[in-house]
C-alpha cells in the first residue's frame, strides 16, 4: 500500500492541508490538495495544493514568488488533515500580503486585523 493510499480524501478527492512555518510555529495558512498535489509535494520539496477556484494545481509561490519549501510531511490520527511544516520564503504566505493569513483576531463583536501588511498584494503578481 501506498502512503497516499492512507490519506482519506474527501467525495471531491481532496484533503485539508496546513501550513505551518518550522520557525515560529505558526499557522500560516489552510489549503486543499489532492492525491497529484501531495505526491508532487513529497517529491519536489515544494508546497503543492489544489486551487478549488482555478480548477488545478497550484504551486504556492508561482505568481506571487513566495513558494514554500516543504521540510515535512505529516498525516493526522483520522488520516483525514495533512500538515506542510514550511520554511516560507520571503516571509509571506498570504495574497494579501501578511505573514499569516491568519491576520484577524475576534475583538467583541467584530474582527480585527491585526498584522501588518508586509507587501502590497498588488506588487506580489508576477506579470
Amino acid at each position: 500500500m501506498s502512503w497516499l493510499d492512507e490519506v482519506r480524501f474527501d467525495a471531491d478527492g481532496l484533503v485539508p492541508v496546513i501550513a505551518q512555518d518550522t520557525g515560529s510555529a505558526r499557522v500560516l495558512m489552510v489549503a486543499w490538495a489532492n492525491r497529484d498535489a501531495l505526491a508532487e509535494t513529497a517529491g519536489s520539496g515544494g508546497a503543492v495544493y489544489w486551487s478549488r477556484s482555478r480548477k488545478r494545481l497550484w504551486r504556492k509561490g508561482e505568481e506571487s514568488g513566495h513558494r514554500q519549501k516543504v521540510v515535512e510531511i505529516r498525516l493526522d490520527c483520522d488520516g483525514d488533515v495533512v500538515l506542510y511544516a514550511v520554511e516560507q520564503v520571503g516571509g509571506i504566505a498570504c495574497h494579501t500580503g501578511r505573514e499569516s493569513c491568519f491576520f484577524r483576531r475576534l475583538d467583541g463583536e467584530r474582527w480585527q486585523a491585526v498584522d501588518p501588511v508586509l507587501k502590497d498584494p498588488e506588487l506580489m503578481v508576477r506579470k
